[in-house]
C-alpha cells in the first residue's frame, strides 16, 4: 500500500505465443517463467494484491496449485486475448470488472522480463510515492551507437566517435514493468500519461523473452546476476536431509495382495542422492512412517542416516542430533518435505524445499524454495540439482 491507495501488480499471460509455445509456464531456470515476477511481486512489502489475467486453462492450474498468498486469478475474455489485442485491453477489461477504486495504484507487469526482482518493483514503487510523477516506465541504459536509415546518426557524431566511458548513450524501455493509477488508465487508454518517470534497472534486464533464442540467452543472464548472488548469500551445504510420503513418493498407499505395503519411488531422485554423495554431501531421511521398504530403498541408494516413526518437532530434534555428531549447524542443512510434519525442521534449516503439490501451509513458509515438480515425480532431484549448481 502506497499513501493509504492500494497496489495492483497485473500480470496478462496468454497460453497462445507462436514462437514459444506456452512460453508463460515453460521451466525457466527450473521454475515457470511467469512464476519468478510472481514470486518477486509475493515478497515486495508494497504490493496487495498479484492479478494474473489468462485464457489458459494450462497456466490457471499451475499458479493455482502454487498457492500464492496474493495471487488472483482472472479469465481474461477470448477477445483481449488474440494476437491482435493490446495490452491496454486486457488491463481496462480486469479493472471494470472488477470495479476497481480510480486511486488504486495500478502495475503492469511482464512476465517476459523475468530477471525483475522484488528490489526493482520496490524502489520504482518508492519513487512514484514521492508524487512527482504521474506514471513510471522501466528503462536500461544503451550504449550503442543507433543510426536513420538515410544514413545519419541519431545519437553521436561518426567524425568524433566517442569512447564508451564518455558516452552518455540512450535510455531504452525495457518493458519490465509499468506503474500507473486506475483513474489515467481509464482516462487515456494507456499503460503511461501525464508526467513520466523513469526507473533504471540495470543493463543485464535489456532483454525480453520474444523468440527463442532469448530463451537460452536470459537463462544465462538470470543465473550470473540474479541467482549467483541467492547462492552466495547462503551457507555451504553439508548435510542433505529429506522426507519420504509426499516426497521421495507420490502419497500414495499401494498394498500387494498378501497386504504388503507398496511405495513408488523416483528412479531420477536415486541418482540424486548419488550426485551427493560425490559431491561431499552427507545424507538422510526422516519419515514420520515406519516400513521396511524405506529401510531398503535407503540402504540401496547409500544414505548415510534413517530415521523413522519421526513428526514434526521430533524431527528438529534428531536433525540437531546429526548436525552435533557432524560439527555442524542447521544453517548448513538443506530439507525438503511437504505436509505438516515437516514444518519445524523446514523452518529451522538453512534451506528448505518442497514438491509443488505440498500443503498450503507448507507452501506459506517464508523464503521456501516451491520446486516445479510434485511429489514422486522428481522434485526432490530438482532440489538437489540446485544446490550442487
Amino acid at each position: 500500500m502506497i499513501n493509504n491507495k492500494n497496489v495492483l501488480a497485473f500480470i496478462p499471460v496468454r497460453g497462445g505465443s507462436k514462437s514459444i509455445p506456452l512460453k508463460n509456464i515453460k521451466p525457466f531456470c527450473g521454475k515457470p517463467l511467469v512464476c519468478w515476477n510472481i514470486e518477486a511481486l509475493e515478497v515486495c512489502p508494497l504490493v496487495d494484491k498479484i492479478i494474473v489475467a489468462t485464457d489458459s486453462d494450462d497456466i490457471w492450474n499451475i499458479v493455482e496449485s502454487r498457492h500464492y498468498k496474493k495471487v488472483i486469478l482472472y479469465r481474461r475474455s477470448a477477445e483481449n486475448a488474440c494476437d491482435t489485442a493490446s495490452t491496454e485491453s486486457v488491463m481496462v477489461e480486469y479493472i471494470n470488472y472488477a470495479k476497481l477504486s480510480q486511486d488504486n495504484i495500478f502495475m503492469l507487469v511482464q512476465a517476459t522480463s523475468p530477471l525483475t526482482e522484488d528490489k526493482h518493483f520496490t524502489e520504482a514503487l518508492q519513487m512514484y510515492k514521492n508524487g512527482e510523477f504521474d506514471s513510471i516506465l522501466t528503462c536500461v541504459h544503451n550504449y550503442r551507437f543507433f543510426w536513420n536509415r538515410d544514413g545519419t546518426p541519431i545519437n553521436y557524431n561518426y567524425m568524433s566517435r566517442p569512447r564508451r566511458q564518455n558516452f552518455s548513450g540512450m535510455l531504452m524501455e525495457n518493458g519490465a514493468f509499468y506503474i500507473n493509477n486506475v483513474r489515467n488508465i481509464l482516462k487515456y487508454g494507456n499503460r503511461l500519461s501525464g508526467s513520466i518517470g523513469i526507473y533504471e534497472m540495470p543493463e543485464y534486464t535489456a532483454t525480453e523473452i520474444d523468440e527463442p533464442d532469448d530463451w537460452s540467452v536470459l537463462e544465462n543472464l538470470m543465473r550470473r546476476h540474479v541467482l549467483s548472488k541467492r547462492l552466495s548469500n547462503q551457507k555451504q551445504i553439508k548435510l542433505f536431509l529429506c522426507d519420504v510420503d509426499g516426497t521421495l513418493t507420490d502419497g500414495g498407499m499401494y498394498y500387494s495382495e498378501t497386504g504388503d505395503e507398496l511405495k513408488k519411488f523416483n528412479t531420477r531422485d536415486g541418482m540424486g542422492f548419488q550426485l551427493l554423495r560425490e559431491a561431499g554431501i552427507k545424507t538422510g531421511i526422516i519419515t514420520s512412517e515406519n516400513t521396511n521398504v524405506v529401510e531398503s530403498r535407503v540402504k540401496k541408494l547409500k544414505i548415510d542416516y534413517l530415521y523413522q516413526g519421526k513428526r514434526n518437532g521430533g524431527k528438529v530434534a534428531v536433525a540437531l542430533e546429526i548436525c552435533k555428531e557432524l560439527g555442524i549447524t542447521l544453517q548448513e542443512v538443506a530439507y525438503i518435505g511437504d505436509d505438516i510434519n515437516c514444518y519445524d525442521l523446514l523452518q529451522s534449516v538453512g534451506l528448505a524445499a518442497c514438491p509443488a503439490d505440498a500443503q498450503p501451509i507448507v507452501l506459506e513458509i517464508p523464503n521456501i524454495q516451491i520446486l516445479s515438480r510434485k511429489g514422486g515425480e522428481g522434485c526432490v532431484r530438482e532440489f538437489i540439482e540446485s544446490i550442487i549448481k
